[in-house]
């Protein structure tokens, strides 16, 4: 009976985050048209920073809250490298084939074209920031002297505000001119339109998102207990899948509304977030060190990212079967996964 609860409530937290995500798009365009940001601040920094929180909150709260609850810290610390580094590992595996897929159905649905426009600049800035900062994160789980480490977690946050600068200052001719906006929601329901109900909007959308996004994550642990699984797998796999829904969703709406940079910007925007931000926060808080099952999981980033490259840089663009490949590198973990658990 329990199960069938749980059951419910999860179903239920994907209907509530697809409709927070609706409320979130529909702002940040609002935001981005209210400030005059190209397409691509608009997309990789704000849509990719408000989705992001919520996983970037869970590696948090499974750290300092094992301090606080007194349970075994070395178990919170694992959990929380494990989100960290499952964060990059779900945005360029599962993410993209989500966005590919979509692109492929509304394709078939005659609701959009089968090339994808998104704008090559920003895409290629992303993926470039990208590939530096997580290899700096991930060499810092190399380095034995606690002192560097701190120096590479500081370097990381240097990097992301360098990145904010680069993207912000990207004139429109290059990085896109902002895209035409739907009315905004707030504004049906207030019958007014000004700053503070957009910024209104963006804020309660975000906080909603949070708190479904873990509400989520607690019907997922219920089943990793139901089910015997172990907290790694946790947090490689199904705690980043539930926190990184807003990116999905929010990607999948936009590719149905042909704005191919707002979507994609989305996920290669908050790859780069997560590689510098949170892993930052994990190199301060943990030791930073890497098992099998993690260097399996860096190792296939690589590869789809670099396969991400080798597309981009050959056609200018990307497409949405290279795109729906890189789900093949998120099969394989899973596939490793299990056999790893059956062993």
């Amino acid at each position: 009976m329990d199960a069938i609860f749980h059951g419910f409530l999860t179903l239920l937290n994907l209907f509530l985050i697809v409709g927070c995500c609706v409320v979130f798009t529909n702002a940040v365009e609002h935001l981005g048209k209210i400030y005059n940001l190209n397409e691509g601040a608009v997309g990789s920094i704000l849509a990719a920073v408000g989705t992001a929180l919520p996983e970037t909150i869970v590696p948090l709260v499974a750290i300092i809250g094992a301090y606080f609850a007194h349970t075994d810290i070395n178990v919170g610390k694992e959990i929380g490298i494990g989100a960290i580094l499952g964060a990059p590992f779900l945005l360029s595996t599962l993410a993209m084939f989500v966005t590919g897929i979509a692109v492929v159905i509304f394709w078939k649905l005659g609701k959009r074209e089968r090339k994808m426009n998104a704008n090559y600049v920003v895409m290629f800035r992303d993926l470039k920031f990208f590939f530096f900062s997580y290899t700096l994160a991930i060499a810092a789980g190399f380095i034995p002297f606690k002192s560097v480490k701190y120096i590479c977690a500081a370097a990381l946050l240097a990097y992301y505000i360098l990145y904010v600068f680069r993207t912000l200052n990207c004139s429109h001719s290059q990085c896109g001119e902002g895209a035409e906006v739907d009315e905004l929601l707030f504004e049906k329901i207030f019958k007014k339109y000004n700053t503070f109900l957009v910024w209104l909007q963006v804020i309660l959308s975000i906080a909603a998102l949070i708190c479904f996004a873990h509400m989520f994550v607690g019907q997922i642990r219920f089943f990793a207990e139901l089910f015997n699984i172990n907290p790694l797998v946790l947090s490689l796999i199904l705690a980043p899948i539930a926190t990184e829904l807003p990116e999905k969703f929010n990607s999948v709406l936009w590719v149905s509304q042909k704005k191919d940079t707002l979507a994609l910007g989305n996920i290669t925007g908050a790859m780069v977030f997560q590689s510098c931000i949170p892993t930052a926060i994990g190199i301060l808080m943990t030791p930073w060190v890497f098992g099998a099952e993690s260097v399996i999981n860096i190792i296939l980033v690589y590869m789809s990212t670099i396969l991400l490259f080798i597309n981009l840089y050959r056609d200018k663009a990307f497409s949405a079967h290279i795109l729906v490949t890189c789900g093949l590198f998120y099969l394989i973990y899973l596939v490793y996964i299990l056999f790893d658990i059956l062993g």
